[in-house]
């Protein structure tokens, strides 16, 4: 497993972060213009976040079907700690720190073991 040491701080952005299933139908809003990989996605519940446009596959009528599931969870990581690298997209990587918490973390703030 690839592992990458934190280069600076990062906390969560988002208190409540969005989380889909496979199947699940969702509604898109705009891309994101710093993160272009990623649009504004509100779930049956109410649940807005961005969300990876690659993992859904639209419908046509400003709606889409999740091709995987997703959660936006960040993680809040220091500066020297070390964490396992499980996959990027769109600038993020999913990571676990060795407390087995997880979530995504910006790769300007790692680097690669």
């Amino acid at each position: 497993m690839n592992r990458a040491r934190v280069t600076r701080d990062y906390r969560t952005q988002y208190a409540n972060p969005i989380r889909f299933a496979q199947g699940e139908i969702v509604t898109l809003g705009a891309r994101d213009t710093e993160w272009p990989a990623f649009i504004w996605t509100i779930t049956a519940d109410g649940n807005e976040g961005w969300a990876p446009f690659d993992w859904l596959k639209p419908l046509g009528d400003g709606r889409a079907e999740a091709t995987r599931d997703y959660s936006a969870q960040e993680l809040d990581v220091d500066a020297g700690d070390e964490v396992a690298l499980h996959h990027d997209i769109g600038g993020w990587w999913w990571c676990e720190h060795a407390d087995g918490r997880r979530g995504w973390v910006p790769v300007e703030h790692l680097e690669r073991r």
